[in-house]
């Protein structure tokens, strides 16, 4: 390999940095500091040899094995003949033009730019009836991780239009009703001094409904990294919907999000809260986010009979220290407590992990969210009304 190739401004650094790009769009996080990372070890490494190569980018890139596949076959495709290690051309469609070997899967080919294979793939599994009826109760069903670049962006436009009708509550207001329960002596009074009436009809006013604050915690840690950007979609809906909805991220800390969804355009919305939000695909501490929810915001967003939504797949790295407290308090706090978990998806799923036990003993329901037939479900269970239990003062 010539120095020239090997220098910063080389043609390997800048296919690493095409990779990179590519892993990123295939949904796995490889950020500029792993780049760097990945081009001082090879500088030492070298790439003389292709395994040795594939290993430390594979060292550096990936944090979680549900990852190495994606990249295996990304890696695969993108250094698909043995002569580009050699002599390293830039340019991404260079690199990919060979099509000798098996074809990944639909997102990655996407992500390299490969729209040749991408559309062999996609007609490789026609919809079995060929209707758009079909096509569309397929994607509603379908796991989020596993839809192409065009799936997701219809599965978006789906999301934007989910409603979650949560059932109305009595407040402590009253209102004027013809067949109240409560006799309003004050409209009475005033009523009789109008005329000379040998009747007084009595004025009744009865418990004004209304819907109850919906508080949403959604998890963007790297365990959630799949899911946590449709999740921001569907909060991005609901925001939008209807009033007193207050919504939350926390990965390592927690984040406020509710004034930069309340754009109306949700692109701009979710850039302001990329630029808002730090810890992006960092690790997770359930625990002490809630106990900072629980003391600088429960009482701010949890009142009035609030329902919180508590989003995350319940894997603490700090092995459920603060959980219990932060979960009971959490759960006295508000009328219902919903915590929807990606996990649910496999049948066999067991709350094996320390933090997803402690939760499980605080919430009122736990719901599989995993695709978008899984959010129609939710807004299924929250239009049906809900007796809260008794619950002592925290």
């Amino acid at each position: 390999m010539s120095p020239a190739a090997m220098s910063p401004g080389g043609y390997l650094s800048e296919n690493v940095v095409h990779f990179a790009r590519a892993l990123r769009r295939a949904g796995v996080p490889v950020g500029p500091d792993r780049v760097i990372d990945a081009l001082r070890a090879l500088a030492l490494t070298g790439v003389a040899r292709r395994d040795d190569f594939y290993w430390t980018l594979a060292t550096l890139f990936l944090n979680r094995r549900e990852q190495f596949e994606v990249f295996d076959q990304a890696f695969g495709l993108f250094w698909r003949r043995r002569e580009l290690l050699d002599q390293i051309r830039p340019g991404l469609q260079d690199i990919a033009a060979a099509d000798d070997e098996t074809l990944p899967g639909q997102r990655v080919a996407e992500a390299l730019g490969l729209t040749r294979e991408a559309a062999l793939l996609k007609e490789a599994t026609p919809d079995e009836t060929g209707s758009a009826a079909s096509h569309h109760e397929q994607l509603r069903q379908k796991d989020f991780d596993t839809m192409s670049s065009a799936e997701l962006a219809e599965a978006k436009k789906m999301i934007a239009s989910l409603r979650l009708p949560i059932a109305q509550i009595p407040t402590r207001r009253l209102r004027p009703s013809a067949h109240g329960r409560l006799i309003d002596m004050r409209a009475t009074l005033r009523a009789s001094m109008r005329g000379n009436l040998d009747v007084i009809p009595l004025a009744r006013r009865s418990l004004r409904k209304r819907h109850p604050p919906l508080v949403v915690l959604c998890d963007i840690s790297g365990s959630m990294s799949r899911y946590s950007r449709m999740f921001l979609h569907f909060m991005h809906a609901i925001t939008n919907d209807r009033d007193r909805v207050h919504t939350f991220v926390f990965a390592t800390r927690l984040s406020n999000i509710t004034r930069y969804l309340r754009h109306r355009d949700v692109d701009m919305a979710l850039g302001d809260v990329a630029q808002a939000v730090s810890d992006w695909s960092g690790g997770t501490r359930i625990g002490a986010t809630i106990s900072e929810f629980n003391l600088r915001w429960s009482r701010r967003v949890l009142g009035q009979n609030a329902v919180v939504m508590l989003i995350t797949d319940g894997l603490d790295r700090e092995g459920g220290a603060q959980l219990n407290d932060s979960m009971e308090r959490l759960r006295k706090s508000c009328r219902r407590l919903i915590w929807l978990n990606p996990l649910l998806r496999f049948d066999g799923f067991e709350p094996l992990a320390t933090g997803v036990r402690i939760m499980l003993e605080h919430v009122d329901d736990f719901l599989p969210a995993h695709n978008i037939d899984s959010l129609a479900g939710l807004a299924n269970v929250l239009a049906k009304p809900h007796q809260a239990p008794f619950r002592s003062a925290a």
